[in-house]
């Protein structure tokens, strides 16, 4: 494995997500599009840098069902490398296929999916624009679901789960009648995932209600060619695996020995446990109930001893009887996880002294170089975290337009960067990959943008598209939520105003006080966003600038690092040419808070400021969508995990809070506040039954809450998704057209886009013989027979008084063949009727039937 020592030496330090799976005993890198796809006969190593301040290091080595004994060996051995090139400090963990920890789960938003095969059966990883398939995916799970491939056959269906009939161009999802919102929501987020990452956004999506089926007569017709007639009553709901208890006070710590050249386990304590009983000298395992090893490596422990850890937990789990499937922590002393500190009554870390003004020094092994992300670094190791879509230095050529009067208006370069609530962007970015030109589209919706905009941005996109041959990958951007990449082709010029417009000649409100948020250590990953021009706005963490007819304040927070107020220099030079007053928190004048509204509470919380917290806050969902109430932990949580249908808890320790969704029913809301009581007792760690339990309602929360989240947005209940919503975005569902045979559809394309022209725009013009065979989902016409006289499509071409009698003026395009139809229009016939009225119009009038 010496190959693997060249790989390692490559392996940077750096945030964000990189994987590899295991291809004749050696580390081969998955692709950035791959990630979340699992096939069941390989082994994986998931590497995963967080994004905190100490870039504590997470490896994963994930097990399938079917791999084999060798390459599950070679991965092990892999992962105490790969610890090792690190100095020691990562958390080690073990994963077994559909029983990964939460923590596993989290890096995959929008879910996992396991496939049949492997590398050894000749199976590919995912290529973006492959479009040559044909499988049916079991989609399970709310917070984390996952796609299992399954049998494509009506036999691997139940009445209470979600299906994705995948055909390569065309996604089918089907909900069982007993399946709820939030399942069906996720589903359409993992087709989404599936359409943008795996085929550059260019695949349609339909959606069949399992109760109504008769709704979507035309889908309908496409299941049943792939899956042929449903014969006899389909199956029961598949009840969802029970989740272990979510604390387990049942905690035991073994010391580990092999000096009698056998395995020797002895038994050290029980819960509460406390930190001295942990010897740098040994290696000790603790098991917590028996649903999770933890195995601690002390700095003493020798080498060998280190080594064959995971080894040893997994002989551990054989001793005891326990599954297969329980899950594995390495991590050795001075780099301890926050779950195996929070198990301890009471942790403290070297260096840490006690009263006033703590230090945190994690030790050697943990120590952090605090060095700027370095963009070049991106040459020698170009797959970063595939949700940052770092796929370059950001260097390439820029162009942007707005939506004005719904066409595209170029964008004067010298306002790049700022972008307006008001108004939606295209953005296409260009860059060279093996001296190729690449594209990046990205579509930019502003919040209060008016839905014509909206719609506008993305029939514009599908033109833009075409005018490159469908080579540009399609990213929607939410407004406040820009990716990274994005941010960085703007070097540290990106503005978000929360309204108004940027178009010339349009007076924009100007209000006599404005807030900006600043967040970002360099030019790559700095944006500023408007707020609301208050006090409760501010957060300690950052900078902020302040600008009001008179004065412009640049505000920093305490816990904000010299690099954030360079660059909130940087950014307030943009924003305004004024002099700028620089305020320091906690020593703010009387003049700053006036424009405000006076002084008022905002996220301050000391805690906010420390550089390693000791106890990680935690979020669980408490819900009885499944029948039964249940507490389900959320690993890696954002704002977006707070689900409207539930009560949420969240433990930062000094204090829980529960958080009341707008819909959770009272049944939830009453059994949370006993289930927080419950917690507290049974908390392995001995915690205080008096912590403070504090209940907050969704719309109202406080900034003593809001400050655990990173980038609170107070307008995330007004602007975020239901599932009625996600499905109404997907569009008119009953104009996709699939070829039943496959054929043309589903092709892989020459040069990565073929003949496929995205829906509703101009698009390769095809001849006669190249018609496709395929069912259209929408009214089904067909072309009017032509009129006696009519021989051709040139004819159609008149004045209406040219026109022979009994035709109809404004529907001469009724009369023309699919051929015909799609030569003079740029469309197929399905794709044009999913058009609003305007563009049709507007296509007939360039064709001359208008």
């Amino acid at each position: 494995m010496t190959e693997a020592h060249d790989l390692f030496k490559n392996i940077q330090r750096k945030p964000g997500l990189q994987i590899w799976t295991i291809n004749k005993m050696q580390m081969v890198a998955v692709p950035e599009q791959a990630f979340g796809n699992f096939f069941e006969g390989d082994c994986y190593i998931i590497l995963n840098v967080s994004n905190n301040p100490a870039q504590s290091i997470d490896i994963h080595y994930w097990i399938g069902n079917s791999s084999s004994q060798d390459e599950q060996g070679a991965a092990a051995i892999y992962v105490t490398q790969l610890d090792e090139n690190f100095g020691g400090s990562p958390v080690q963990y073990r994963e077994v296929q559909g029983h990964e920890s939460v923590k596993f789960k989290s890096y995959f938003k929008n879910g996992l999916i396991y496939k049949k095969g492997g590398v050894a059966s000749g199976f590919t990883h995912v290529e973006t624009n492959v479009y040559n398939i044909q499988r049916l995916l079991h989609v399970k799970g709310t917070k984390h679901v996952t796609g299992r491939e399954v049998e494509v056959s009506w036999n691997s269906f139940n009445l209470g789960d979600v299906f994705l009939l995948d055909l390569g161009k065309a996604i089918i999802q089907w909900n069982g009648p007993q399946s709820n919102r939030q399942e069906k929501l996720k589903a359409v987020m993992l087709a989404q995932d599936i359409r943008d990452r795996e085929r550059g956004g260019r695949a349609q999506i339909g959606v069949i209600e399992g109760a109504q089926e008769e709704a979507s007569p035309e889908l309908m017709k496409v299941m049943v060619s792939v899956l042929g007639q449903r014969i006899g009553q389909m199956k029961e709901a598949i009840p969802d695996d029970k989740p272990g208890q979510n604390q387990i006070s049942n905690v035991k710590l073994y010391q580990v020995s092999d000096a009698s050249g056998q395995l020797l386990v002895q038994e050290v304590a029980v819960s509460p446990l406390t930190q001295d009983l942990l010897c740098s000298s040994d290696c000790y395992i603790l098991d917590q109930g028996g649903t999770s090893i933890m195995v601690w490596k002390g700095k003493g422990a020798s080498n060998e001893e280190r080594r064959s850890a995971m080894g040893r937990a997994v002989g551990f789990i054989k001793a005891k009887n326990y599954p297969a499937s329980t899950k594995v922590e390495v991590m050795s002393e001075g780099g301890e996880s926050a779950m195996f500190k929070q198990l301890f009554k009471s942790w403290t870390e070297k260096g840490q002294t006690q009263g006033l003004g703590k230090t945190h020094s994690v030790g050697k092994i943990a120590k952090v170089d605090q060095v700027k992300f370095d963009v070049m670094e991106l040459h020698a190791q170009p797959k970063l975290a595939a949700q940052e879509r770092m796929v370059d230095d950001a260097s390439g050529q820029v162009q942007v337009w707005r939506i004005e009067n719904l066409e595209l208006k170029e964008v004067d370069r010298s306002t790049y960067g700022q972008f307006y609530g008001g108004d939606c962007y295209l953005v296409l970015y260009t860059y060279n990959r093996a001296n190729k030109p690449q594209y990046i589209l990205y579509i930019w919706q502003g919040r209060h943008a008016t839905q014509d905009e909206v719609t506008a941005s993305a029939y514009q996109a599908v033109n833009l598209d075409n005018k490159y041959n469908g080579a540009p990958t399609q990213v929607r951007v939410v407004m406040g939520k820009e990716p990274r990449h994005f941010m960085a082709i703007f070097k540290g010029r990106l503005i978000i105003f929360e309204g108004g417009t940027g178009r010339s000649g349009v007076v924009n409100p100007d209000p006599a006080a404005r807030l900006f948020q600043v967040r970002g250590t360099h030019e790559l990953n700095t944006k500023a966003t408007e707020v609301p021009a208050r006090a409760s706005s501010l957060n300690t963490n950052d900078v902020f600038l302040l600008k009001t007819y008179q004065t412009v304040f640049l505000w920093y927070g305490k816990g904000c690092s010299g690099d954030e107020r360079e660059m909130g220099k940087a950014v307030a030079d943009l924003l305004s040419g004024q002099d700028k007053q620089t305020v320091m928190e906690g020593q703010e004048p009387a003049a700053f808070w006036v424009p405000l509204g006076g002084k008022a509470p905002y996220a301050s919380d000391k805690r906010l400021e420390e550089e390693v917290s000791l106890h990680e806050p935690r979020l669980f969902e408490c819900s009885n969508q499944t029948g039964r109430f249940l507490m389900t932990e959320v690993a890696d949580f954002t704002q977006d995990d707070l689900d409207e249908d539930d009560v949420m808890l969240l433990d930062t320790w000094d204090e829980i809070f529960l958080w009341i969704g707008n819909s959770a029913n009272q049944y939830e809301i009453q059994e949370s506040s006993s289930s927080a009581v419950e917690y507290l007792k049974t908390h392995p760690a001995g915690r205080d039954a008096g912590t403070p339990i504090t209940t907050v309602k969704q719309g109202y929360e406080p900034p003593t809450f809001t400050g655990w989240f990173n980038a609170w947005d107070a307008h995330k209940w007004s602007g975020g998704l239901s599932y009625e919503e996600m499905k109404s975005k997907l569009g008119d569902v009953s104009q996709i057209t699939v070829s039943l045979n496959n054929t043309d559809l589903n092709k892989k394309p020459g040069g990565g886009v073929g003949n496929y022209s995205a829906p509703g725009g101009p698009g390769s013009i095809r001849s006669h013989n190249q018609r496709m065979s395929s069912v259209q989902f929408g009214d089904g016409s067909q072309n009017r027979a032509k009129p006696s006289g009519m021989q051709n499509s040139e004819q159609l071409v008149k004045m209406p008084n040219q026109l022979p009698q009994g035709l109809d003026p404004e529907k001469r395009e009724e009369y023309l063949s699919d051929a015909e139809f799609e030569n003079l229009l740029g469309c197929t016939r399905a794709n044009f009727q999913r058009l609003p009225k305007w563009r049709q119009n507007d296509l007939k009038k360039k064709a001359g039937l208008f």
